[in-house]
């Protein structure tokens, strides 16, 4: 039935299929590894530089830098099920791309403003980011450049939540997504100084 169903199937629908399920299945395990405290991101860091140094992103999915895996795991999500569910209302093939490529946006800056409300609800707490991050061990999320040349980010755990700063490192090496750190001081309200704990591995 289902071998029926999948050769029924355009090619572009094929496409869209199967981009919409391996989304699906990625955004899935994110949320089961974000939930573990794990770094859903690990491997998937392509070195993207953040030009938005000054902005609050602590905490925000994916920071509110637009180029994350996260986040074009979120855009798929939107687009491919908006195009699947749209197929038969819109029988332009090229506008039904075009709305779905706008869902798709539309659910990227969603979800961003979200967490970026989320991060002032945190921040607004009785979390004492001088006190409480001194000392604490977690991952790199976004690779931090060596000898504070740049910033990158970091996930520790404080008060039992994962949360996400921006970060820098005084190592002659840049330290890789999915490096051990250790929190070494508190910069400012939003960035931390780290150090690396044990060597990168995968």
């Amino acid at each position: 039935m289902i071998a029926s169903w999948w050769a029924g199937l355009s090619l572009i629908m094929k496409i869209l299929w199967g981009v919409t399920l391996a989304a699906s299945l990625i955004f899935i395990i994110q949320s089961i590894m974000t939930f573990v405290g794990a770094d859903a991101d690990t491997n998937f860091d392509v070195d993207v530089d953040t030009s938005m140094d000054g902005a609050d992103l602590s905490n925000i999915e994916g920071g509110s830098n637009l180029y994350t895996f996260r986040n074009f795991v979120n855009f798929l999500l939107g687009f491919g099920w908006s195009a699947i569910l749209l197929q038969d209302n819109i029988p332009s093939t090229g506008l039904l791309i075009l709305v779905s490529v706008i869902i798709g946006v539309a659910l990227v800056a969603a979800v961003m403003y979200l967490f970026k409300w989320l991060s002032g609800m945190q921040q607004s707490g009785n979390i004492n980011l001088q006190k409480s991050a001194a000392g604490c061990e977690g991952k790199v999320y976004l690779t931090i450049p060596a000898a504070r040349s740049g910033m990158g980010k970091v996930q520790i755990t404080i008060a039992g939540a994962v949360r996400e700063y921006d970060a820098i490192t005084e190592s002659e090496q840049a330290l890789k997504t999915g490096s051990s750190i250790r929190v070494v001081d508190v910069v400012d309200a939003n960035t931390l100084l780290v150090e690396e704990t044990n060597t990168y591995t995968i």
